[in-house]
C-alpha cells in the first residue's frame, strides 16, 4: 500500500513497509462492529412492540449503547497502553461475546433491562475496539493519507450496516408477530403474552451466531501478528506529552463536540427511518419491508466511503466535509417539510452524505497532534457518547411529532459544516513522528 524510504534514527534510508495485510484483517473488526451496531436500528422498532414503549423508551437502546463510549473509553485507553493492539483487540472481542450471549437470558425472561444490560457490555467491547483500531489505521502509513485510509477502512464498516439490516428484518422482524403488519406501532397492545414471548425470544438465533463469529475472531486475532506501532507511539507519548498541551490544537477541540454531534444524526436518522417509513402518510409499508430501506440508507454510507476514499486523493478532506455537510441538511428539510415517498427518499439518501464525516472528522481532529495523537484520539472516541442523545430526538417525536423530530439531526449537521469550514483548521501543529514497525 506505501511505497518509499523513511529515515532511520541514524539517518540511514531504509525502505518504507507496507501495511496492507494488516489492514486487510482489521477490515474484518470494522465490518463486524458496523454489523452488530446497526442491528440496533431493527432492535428499536421490534422491542418497541414487545415491550409497548414510546419513542424515548425504545430509544434507551442507544442511549445505552453510546453511554458506554463515555464510560468505557478512559479504561478502555488505559488498558491498550497496558496490552497493546493486538491483546486489546483480543480483549474486546471477548466482552462483545459475553454482552450478545447476555440476549439469551433477557429473551428468555422478556426483560427490557436485561436486553439494556446486555447491549451495553456489547458497547463496552466495540469501545475497546474502537479506541485500538481507529488510531491504529492512522497511523499505520502516511499521515498525508490517513483520512483516505480510515475512510476505506470505515467502508467496510458500512458493508457490515448494509448486511445487518437484512439479516435482522429476515431473521428478526420476519419471524415476528407484528413484522408482517402495516403500521406496527399500532398493534402493540393486540400482542398476546404468548406472542410477545415468542416474538422475545426471536433474537436468540441472531445473536448466537454473532457470539459464534466474535469467539472466532478473538482466536485469529490472538494466533496473527500485527504490526505494534504502539510501544513506539507510547513510549514517544510519554516522554513528550508534559511539553504540549492538547487545548491548544483547535482541530481537536472543536472536533470532539463535531463527532459528539455527529453521532446524534447519524443515530437518530437510522434509528427512527423504519418507524417513520411505516407511516401511512409516507411508505405505507410494513417493518419488515421497511427493512429493506434501512439497508439502502447504510448501503449509501458505504458507497459514499469507497467513493470519498478515492475522491480524497484529489480534492481536500475539509471541501468533502462541507460539501457532504450541505448535502445532508438539504435532504433532511425535505424529509421535515416534505411527504410521501418524497421525504421517504430524502431520509434514505442522507446515509449517502453521513458517510464520510466520522472517519474524516476522525482524522482532522487528530492531525498535527505528533505524540499527544493517542490521547486525542482517546477523546475523539469518548465523543461517539454523543449517540446517546438519539434519546432527545425520541422525546420530540413523543411530544411534537416524529417528522418534526428530524430538525435535530438538521441543526446538527450546520455543526459540522462550521468545523469543515473554520474548527478543522490545525493550530500548534506538531512534526508528524516516525513510526518504526515491530512485529509483536
Amino acid at each position: 500500500m506505501v511505497a518509499g524510504v523513511s529515515s532511520s534514527p541514524s539517518g540511514a534510508a531504509r525502505p518504507r513497509k507496507t501495511y496492507t495485510a494488516a489492514l486487510a484483517v482489521l477490515a474484518s473488526l470494522f465490518f463486524m462492529w458496523g454489523f452488530i451496531t446497526v442491528l440496533n436500528d431493527i432492535l428499536i422498532p421490534h422491542l418497541k412492540i414487545v415491550f409497548d414503549l414510546n419513542y424515548t423508551q425504545a430509544l434507551l437502546v442507544q442511549f445505552v449503547w453510546f453511554i458506554a463510549y463515555f464510560v468505557m473509553s478512559i479504561p478502555s485507553a488505559k488498558l491498550l497502553e497496558r496490552a497493546g493492539y493486538k491483546w486489546s483487540i483480543v480483549i474486546g472481542l471477548a466482552i462483545m461475546a459475553v454482552g450478545a450471549l447476555g440476549f439469551l437470558p433477557a429473551s428468555q425472561f422478556v426483560s427490557y433491562a436485561f436486553f439494556l444490560t446486555a447491549l451495553f457490555v456489547l458497547a463496552s467491547g466495540i469501545t475497546l475496539l474502537q479506541v485500538a483500531a481507529n488510531p491504529y489505521v492512522s497511523v499505520l502509513g502516511p499521515p498525508e493519507t490517513s483520512s483516505s485510509r480510515l475512510n476505506l477502512v470505515q467502508a467496510m464498516n458500512s458493508a457490515g450496516t448494509w448486511v445487518a439490516p437484512i439479516f435482522g428484518s429476515l431473521l428478526i422482524l420476519g419471524r415476528s408477530s407484528s413484522g408482517s403488519v402495516e403500521g406496527g406501532d399500532a398493534v402493540a397492545t393486540k400482542l398476546t403474552a404468548a406472542q410477545k414471548l415468542a416474538d422475545a425470544q426471536s433474537v436468540q438465533l441472531p445473536y448466537i451466531g454473532i457470539v459464534i463469529v466474535l469467539v472466532l475472531l478473538a482466536v485469529v486475532f490472538a494466533l496473527i501478528k500485527l504490526p505494534d506501532l504502539g510501544g513506539e507511539t507510547r513510549r514517544v507519548a510519554r516522554e513528550e506529552r508534559r511539553k504540549h498541551s492538547l487545548w491548544k490544537h483547535r482541530n481537536l477541540v472543536f472536533g470532539i463536540p463535531a463527532i459528539f454531534i455527529y453521532l446524534i444524526a447519524e443515530i437518530g436518522v437510522g434509528s427512527l427511518l423504519i418507524s417513520f417509513i411505516t407511516r401511512p402518510d409516507i411508505g405505507a409499508l410494513t417493518p419488515e419491508d421497511a427493512g429493506f430501506y434501512l439497508t439502502l440508507l447504510w448501503g449509501g454510507m458505504m458507497v459514499g466511503r469507497f467513493a470519498g476514499s478515492f475522491m480524497m486523493r484529489f480534492i481536500r478532506a475539509e471541501m468533502m466535509l462541507a460539501g457532504a455537510a450541505v448535502g445532508a441538511f438539504a435532504l433532511l428539510m425535505i424529509v421535515i417539510f416534505g411527504t410521501g415517498h418524497l421525504s421517504m427518499w430524502a431520509l434514505v439518501l442522507v446515509g449517502l452524505f453521513h458517510s464520510i464525516m466520522f472517519p474524516t472528522i476522525f482524522t482532522l481532529g487528530i492531525r498535527g497532534l505528533g505524540p499527544l495523537t493517542e490521547e486525542g484520539s482517546g477523546l475523539l472516541i469518548m465523543a461517539i457518547a454523543g449517540g446517546a442523545l438519539a434519546t432527545g430526538q425520541g422525546w420530540i417525536a413523543d411530544h411534537y411529532g416524529l417528522q418534526w423530530s428530524f430538525l435535530l439531526p438538521a441543526v446538527c449537521e450546520l455543526y459540522v459544516l462550521f468545523y469543515a469550514l473554520w474548527g478543522s483548521r490545525p493550530t500548534a501543529a506538531l512534526p508528524e513522528e516516525t513510526l518504526a514497525a515491530e512485529a509483536e
